[in-house]
């Protein structure tokens, strides 16, 4: 490896954007490739704007780069594929295209016999009635591609009228999944390098609205189930042979763990890694990545929380500065569902957070508690 390499970035969003912030002091240097003029990361770096299936501006990006990998997962495999040819990638494109598919993925869930929801493929009305049965009409109907932040999922219920609901979507291909009465759901981000070492991060506590992550605690209670969950994520990252960061999301039931679904990429649950951890995980992927030596995963203060700003950017962001508490601002326009930042707040012990991030929810004028 020279002393400055360039890493290339497919995807040009805000998890592009804070990989370069974190990769900039270690020397690195950075292009993205994204089909949208305005995408976020250009702030801090290159910007190549052509859509992901033009081989010839590829071909172009590849040539500018010592290493390349991903913004998210939903890249084109062919696109990966493509550039994997002409520079190094991480992860393997492989990856991506069991990620893209929720089928696949439960799948291979089921073939490492790690326990994961009831579910049914669904590619045409009968089966969704043949399915919708057999969960009791109790469950959510997602695409097996392309949906994320509570996007492509339709709930299903006793008072769903499946033929309508039907000819809206104007069919495709689902996955029906029964609904999972949860205590709480977790995410466990390991790092995994090349030689098949994995690092872990301090688990993750998760709360959503509207299938949108909201607040992430760090780290989450420990509870009979933990070890499990670190256990399955890095047989899940070895089936894999995984490089770089890995998030395994998982629910945590009564009866115990269920799987729900992995992101092969850094992930909006770690960001409060970036103060709230010695090493952040923008860091750890990309030393996974250029088989460098991984930095501390343990975290930085004792407990940790990420908020996100969910379709607008607080007035307070720029006005406030409080200990404890800090602003990160994508630089995305406004607009409703979408993440235009986060806070993170970083305290010594768990009745310290809890008064910050009260404090941070007066702030932004939310209701956490």
């Amino acid at each position: 490896m020279n002393n400055f390499p360039t890493i290339g970035i497919l995807g040009g969003g805000q998890l592009a954007q804070m990989l370069a912030l974190d990769g900039y002091p270690l020397g690195f240097r950075f292009v993205f490739f994204d089909p949208t003029a305005d995408a976020c990361a250009g702030l801090v770096g290159e910007l190549m704007v052509a859509d992901y299936d033009n081989e010839i501006a590829l071909e172009e990006f590849a040539k500018k780069c010592d290493y390349v990998t991903y913004d998210f997962e939903n890249i084109p495999v062919s696109t990966a594929e493509f550039v994997a040819k002409r520079s190094q990638i991480f992860p393997h494109p492989k990856v991506l295209e069991i990620a893209q598919d929720r089928l696949t993925e439960k799948l291979l869930f089921q073939g490492l016999d790690i326990p994961v929801g009831e579910f049914y493929a669904v590619e045409s009305y009968s089966e969704l009635v043949f399915a919708a049965k057999s969960i009791e009409n109790d469950g959510f109907l997602k695409t097996r591609r392309l949906g994320y932040d509570g996007k492509g999922q339709y709930r299903i219920t006793q008072q769903t009228d499946l033929k309508e609901l039907w000819k809206r979507i104007d069919g495709g291909s689902f996955i029906l999944e029964k609904g999972i009465d949860f205590q709480r759901e977790i995410s466990v981000i390991v790092t995994r390098n090349s030689q098949g070492e994995c690092y872990f991060y301090p688990m993750c506590e998760n709360k959503h609205k509207n299938g949108i992550l909201t607040t992430t605690l760090v780290p989450a209670k420990v509870s009979k189930a933990s070890e499990k969950a670190y256990a399955y994520a890095k047989e899940i990252a070895n089936k894999l042979s995984y490089v770089g960061v890995l998030v395994v999301e998982m629910f945590e039931t009564q009866q115990g763990l269920l799987i729900n679904e992995i992101a092969p990429r850094v992930h909006n649950s770690g960001h409060w890694s970036i103060e709230g951890a010695v090493t952040s995980q923008f860091e750890n992927h990309l030393r996974a990545g250029l088989e460098l030596e991984i930095g501390d995963t343990s975290m930085s203060q004792g407990f940790s929380a990420m908020v996100n700003w969910i379709g607008e950017i607080p007035n307070v962001a720029l006005h406030t500065k409080e200990k404890g508490i800090h602003w990160h601002i994508y630089g995305k326009e406004d607009r409703p569902g979408r993440k235009v930042g986060h806070s993170t707040v970083v305290a010594d012990n768990a009745q310290e957070l809890h008064t910050k991030v009260v404090k941070l929810a007066k702030l932004l004028g939310s209701n956490i508690k």
